[in-house]
């Protein structure tokens, strides 16, 4: 699949574009602009496309990093998702959903004590400790509490890997034990009286769009764990082996092929479980499952010329897409753009698309084929925006908060969540008094 088809536009009528039916133009109306729009109907599709077809043995792990909101969350558990959180408050997030507390795995580098404390008195399925440091804090907690915990290692492994669009492993890095430190330290699993090592994953890139390398990774990463349980002297009860399945958003980028990526991965899993016909497999997906839901819709405020480049000036920026910009690519490229309210002229040109921001890198797309004719009022979509999204961007800076989210399922449009208001931004903060000198309140501080 080539960028600009599967995406979350999914027909059009008189009032320009639709989801499920639905005129974003009345959907911008109703609701407001800068919104996130997602298309449930497109979750589903990525989700449900993928567990048909992948081995029934590995199960899919929801990384909500990609995209927390709850009512997202909500429906990919609904069809089946399990979870992968990475703070408190995902951890808050999931279990409000009802996911299952032996459904959850919890990681990332530099987890706080309050952290570890709430994994282990939820009884979540693992916690992925990435250093021998939090291993010991790990064990410390756990004997505080009284309980045993059920880690996973995450593993740094040796080999480094081709065609990701953002490197996690194969080289200097805070992610996880190097695999050279972990083969060097037989001992481990029987170091920590609190802890019970269950596991081993590794995440050694992400956004890969080479079903090859994919395929190759899952191969390694099995492999791996294998030899490090071997060597640390426990049984895998569980073998993560990350995930990183890439979305095209750039010119001659192509979607991964659903059929050839899992014809490629079910027999390494199949010789892996007559292996291991006791350990579970965890896949991790986040950016695969709902970036192509998103859409990104802001209007149009004003239009200009400078020294001879076309300017769309908008209500949104890189305040709420960051991502859009090319964060974490060297690379600077633009995520398909459209018109959405009207049809617009046939004639094309380069415009920069440009948000409310006091900074010149308040640039959503640069030198984007739009209509000739683009004018203040109009709508312009930011496709595949359905990941790391406003979650990922300086939300609050120039004090613009964070925009509507609003998820069509099933036909109907349902706000999932509303614009920060001017009493959201302020209520957190505390003004004082300087007229008559300083006068401290520390209940008001201590309870911030």
């Amino acid at each position: 699949m080539t960028v600009g088809q599967g995406h979350i536009v999914q027909g059009h009528t008189a009032q320009g574009h639709t989801v499920q039916g639905l005129a974003v133009r009345d959907l911008a109306e109703e609701f407001g602009t800068p919104l996130y729009l997602y298309d449930g109907a497109v979750i589903e599709r990525q989700y449900l496309g993928l567990r048909e077809r992948l081995h029934p043995a590995v199960e899919l792990f929801y990384s909500l990093k990609a995209n927390p909101n709850v009512s997202i969350c909500a429906l990919l558990h609904g069809l089946g998702a399990r979870a992968e959180v990475s703070s408190l408050v995902e951890l808050e997030t999931v279990l409000a959903v009802g996911v299952p507390a032996e459904q959850i795995l919890f990681l990332g580098p530099g987890k706080s004590e309050t952290e570890i404390e709430a994994c282990l008195k939820a009884g979540i399925l693992a916690v992925i400790c990435e250093s021998f440091d939090e291993l010991a804090l790990i064990d410390r907690t756990a004997e505080r509490l009284g309980v045993v915990a059920r880690v996973v290692l995450r593993v740094n492994p040796a080999f480094q890997v081709k065609s990701s669009g953002l490197t996690m492993g194969g080289k200097p890095r805070q992610f996880g034990i190097d695999e050279e430190q972990l083969l060097a330290a037989p001992g481990l699993a029987g170091a920590h009286r609190s802890v019970r090592l269950t596991g081993v994953q590794a995440y050694p890139g992400t956004r890969f769009l080479s079903e090859e390398t994919l395929v190759d990774n899952i191969r390694r990463i099995l492999d791996l764990a294998e030899r490090v349980a071997t060597r640390l002297g426990f049984e895998p009860e569980l073998v993560d082996v990350g995930g990183g399945l890439g979305v095209a958003y750039f010119a001659g980028e192509l979607d991964l092929d659903v059929e050839r990526l899992t014809a490629g991965i079910n027999p390494v899993v199949d010789a892996f479980r007559t292996r291991r016909p006791g350990t579970r497999l965890a896949m991790e997906l986040g950016r695969y499952l709902v970036a192509h839901s998103g859409l990104y819709v802001t209007t149009v405020r004003s239009v200009k010329e400078s020294l001879g480049e076309r300017f769309a000036v908008a209500d949104g920026g890189t305040n709420h897409h960051l991502t859009a910009v090319g964060i974490g690519s060297a690379i600077r490229r633009n995520f398909p753009v459209r018109l959405l309210n009207r049809d617009g002229a046939q004639q094309t040109a380069r415009w920069n698309l440009t948000g409310p921001l006091c900074t010149p890198s308040d640039t959503l797309a640069k030198g984007a084929l739009l209509p000739a004719d683009l004018r203040a009022g109009d709508l312009l979509g930011v496709e595949r925006s359905g990941a790391y999204g406003p979650t990922a961007s300086p939300v609050f800076f120039l004090s613009h908060g964070y925009p509507a989210e609003v998820l069509v399922h099933r036909g109907r449009a349902r706000l999932i969540r509303r614009r920060d208001r001017v009493e959201d931004l302020l209520g957190p903060q505390i003004l004082h008094d300087f007229h008559d000198g300083f006068h401290d309140d520390p209940t008001a501080e201590r309870s911030s």
